[in-house]
């Protein structure tokens, strides 16, 4: 970022990150007393739908965002992490859309935290965190989607007394040094969102998963609401086919791409549901799921500065999943595409590949054995924990992959192309939303 493009708010958002000593400290007490300070705000916030999950988080956010809207509803939503710039964690509520919040908004709000907080300790998510409930508890609105940034229990946003209704989707090993190294112990973090009375949709799971949050429910006595069980969503006959004990709907398709989408679109209808707070007809349903948005997940890109790297026709693909769960979603979004090839010409497949240091790359890229006929990998530009483009060859080669470092994203692409002979390919970049929201920036 160069000096023309720093803003009021990226001084105080550099000077919040100074405030604690780690990026990550799971605990609740420092946003109790930062909230305490500024009156409680997130005692007044609209129905709240709360997020968790390792993955598919976003997506059922974004779902949930586009039916409500399209409903005519206003909507606030938290996300994090952001792509390009940290305004687009905090969308307020507007008709027919929400809207990040604008520089000089944030900057105010921002610097109102930093000024209630006093230079006490608190790690820069839960301090951001309170800015944006601050924000949307005086912003007029009928909703506020509400995403978890990690595990759940200890997490920031698990400050709400009451939420509508509580998600959580599909749970995999992420996190492990924070949250525990099984996937019973994950799901337990995941399961402290439950509240009691509150309506809790699960989205697919392990039995090892389903059965921790089962037990977490017990004990707060929520009533859950669990995929294959309570609610299916099947693709059939080209359409989105949701039941569940109120009846059936006939749906589009998801505008997002892969068969993984069937299940997050099925997670967000039957929380709408459940919710039971705002009524929705089946054609804002609908027309959720076929004008949703949500940058990085499976998002292919058209056009920009990057495609004067390359040959006419290429395709190019952008997804920031980053666990192997997330690389086995891709990998089969990837393969369909293959299988349509087969009715045209054969598009090889290149990843370019970039991953934080604490990510299991190896079991990301391992579902790609014999889908993907070569992987450049580079480092993050900026990244203090990106992985080096060496090691994250390594463990490419480790899952069967023949891979090769690159110096920098210009140098993957050129080789990418080579690497697909003759061939017109389809490019995949992927292996972490930091590297997807840096292609966003440099493509823009």
């Amino acid at each position: 970022m160069n000096d023309s493009t720093i803003t009021s708010s990226d001084i105080i958002l550099e000077r919040l990150t100074k405030l604690h000593p780690k990026l990550i400290d799971l605990s609740l007490g420092r946003t109790w007393r930062l909230l305490d300070a500024l009156g409680n705000p997130e005692r007044s916030l609209p129905p709240v739908f709360h997020v968790a999950g390792t993955n598919g988080k976003g997506s059922v956010s974004a779902y949930l965002r586009a039916a409500l809207e399209a409903g005519g509803y206003a909507v606030h939503s938290y996300t994090s992490p952001h792509l390009v710039r940290f305004h687009e964690r905090i969308r307020l509520a507007g008709r027919p859309k929400s809207v990040p919040i604008d520089e000089e908004d944030l900057a105010q709000l921002l610097a109102e935290c930093e000024s209630a907080n006093g230079g006490e300790p608190i790690t820069f998510f839960e301090i951001t965190t309170v800015a944006a409930l601050l924000a949307f508890s005086r912003a007029p609105a009928d909703a506020l989607i509400l995403e978890v940034g990690m595990g759940g229990r200890l997490d920031t946003t698990n400050v709400v007394a009451k939420p509508a209704v509580s998600i959580i989707t599909p749970v995999d090993l992420d996190h492990q040094s924070f949250l525990g190294d099984t996937l019973a112990l994950i799901a337990a973090e995941k399961a402290g969102i439950l509240k009691r009375g509150v309506p809790a949709v699960i989205g697919p799971q392990s039995d090892e998963a389903r059965i921790a949050i089962e037990m977490a429910a017990e004990k707060t006595d929520a009533p859950l609401f669990i995929h294959g069980q309570d609610f299916t969503a099947h693709e059939e006959g080209g359409a989105l086919i949701y039941q569940d004990e109120a009846g059936l709907l006939d749906l589009p398709l998801p505008r997002l791409v892969g068969r993984h989408q069937i299940d997050n679109a099925g997670i967000a209808i039957c929380a709408l549901r459940q919710a039971g707070v705002l009524p929705l007809e089946r054609d804002a349903i609908a027309r959720g799921l076929t004008e949703v948005e949500w940058p990085a997940r499976l998002q292919r890109l058209t056009h920009g500065p990057l495609f004067s790297h390359l040959p006419e026709g290429t395709e190019v693909w952008l997804d920031g999943g980053h666990n192997p769960a997330a690389g086995r979603a891709v990998a089969e979004a990837m393969a369909d595409l293959a299988q349509r090839d087969l009715h045209d010409d054969v598009r090889p497949l290149v990843l370019i590949c970039g991953m934080l240091d604490t990510k299991d790359a190896t079991g990301f890229f391992a579902p790609f054995r014999g889908l993907a006929a070569h992987v450049e990998t580079v480092a993050i530009p900026g990244a203090d924990a990106g992985l080096p483009a060496d090691k994250l060859a390594e463990a490419a080669h480790d899952a069967g992959l023949d891979a090769t470092p690159a110096a920098n994203l210009n140098q993957a692409l050129e080789r990418a192309i080579v690497a697909a002979g003759r061939a017109t390919p389809r490019l995949l970049v992927c292996g972490s939303l930091y590297l997807a929201g840096y292609v966003l920036r440099e493509n823009s």
